[in-house]
């Protein structure tokens, strides 16, 4: 967790280097994502070599080009997980000192907003 006035793409490798394995298929979990989706803030030939040399794809948007990339398909998920997340008073602000406080709530949050997909998710299903 970094302050909210420091640029994304200065915490993209530090991020993917601290991802734990991805699980989900048979056999012998991914120690990296196959891809990563990411916006025009972070088109720079730079992370791309290094997203590779991670054996990570890059799917980055490039900047000077036409809307119609594909991203906005996959990435509304994220933006639609953070509204949820925003809808949290707690979360909205940032009013923690303490960053491991303010994880402890981020994880609260991910768990409500998981609980009530999961219970609308049950409901429909029953009817």
């Amino acid at each position: 967790m970094t302050g909210g006035n420091r640029n994304d793409i200065t915490q993209l490798l530090p991020l993917l280097d601290t991802v734990g394995p991805v699980t989900g298929r048979p056999g012998r979990p991914r120690k990296r994502a196959e891809r990563l989706l990411a916006d025009r803030g972070y088109d720079h030939d730079k992370y791309r070599r290094e997203l590779r040399k991670r054996g990570v794809k890059p799917v980055i948007a490039r900047r000077g080009e036409e809307h119609g990339s594909g991203l906005g398909k996959e990435r509304w998920v994220v933006e639609r997980t953070f509204a949820w997340l925003h809808n949290l008073r707690r979360l909205r602000t940032r009013y923690e000192r303490c960053a491991e406080l303010h994880l402890a709530f981020m994880l609260l949050g991910c768990a409500v907003v998981c609980q009530r997909t999961l219970s609308r998710t049950i409901h429909s299903s029953s009817s």
